[in-house]
């Protein structure tokens, strides 16, 4: 079975990941800064030390890298990839301050971008962190850097990745990245963000 390492995890669980992660092919190993969101492993990403070198065949990191002070970006993916196996690969996903931006240039900044399952998220939210758990104490939420889809790419690219893919969805204000360790083709690239994210 092969492994991938679920970084930031939170409260969330395999079947909350991707649907490529979310099978029977696939072990899920937990990895947070919490200890009270009971991961399988507790460490930061910018000091993986808890996880053994090219250890797993995956990372998967969901909202995790913006809450990073800018410098500590390239030692976390430094991080990622340490972790990876030759052949593994990465799945970020963060937001996307080109599309957020757009929303505060229309003066709309406190304004309802969408409605998650923990009610309106508005830019302000997007840019900074999610409001409401950093009021009540949980500042782990707040943002500290941000990415276009030019900047994570290269970003992955300054880390060591060989390939790396980054896709923008505009309309959920998001960014998807994929990253292999190893050279790879396009074809391989696309038919890897396919079985992630599209299936």
């Amino acid at each position: 079975m092969k492994s991938f390492l679920h970084v930031g995890c939170g409260p969330k669980h395999k079947d909350q990941t991707t649907i490529g992660f979310n099978t029977d092919e696939w072990q899920e190993i937990r990895f947070d800064i919490d200890e009270s969101v009971k991961p399988d492993l507790v460490g930061t990403m910018t000091d993986m030390s808890s996880v053994e070198s090219e250890s797993v065949d995956a990372l998967f990191s969901s909202h995790n890298i913006e809450h990073l002070y800018p410098h500590e970006v390239p030692v976390a993916l430094k991080e990622f990839s340490r972790v990876l196996k030759s052949d593994g690969f990465v799945v970020i996903t963060c937001p996307d301050l080109q599309s957020v931006c757009k929303l505060v240039a229309e003066d709309k900044l406190t304004d309802a971008a969408y409605v998650s399952p923990a009610g309106p998220i508005t830019p302000l939210d997007i840019l900074y962190g999610h409001r409401p758990p950093m009021a009540r104490g949980n500042l782990y939420m707040a943002h500290r850097c941000g990415f276009t889809k030019k900047t994570l790419s290269k970003d992955l690219q300054d880390a060591g990745f060989a390939m790396v893919g980054v896709m923008d969805r505009p309309e959920h204000f998001d960014l998807w990245a994929v990253a292999s360790k190893k050279a790879i083709s396009q074809e391989e690239l696309v038919e890897l963000f396919n079985s992630q994210l599209v299936g």
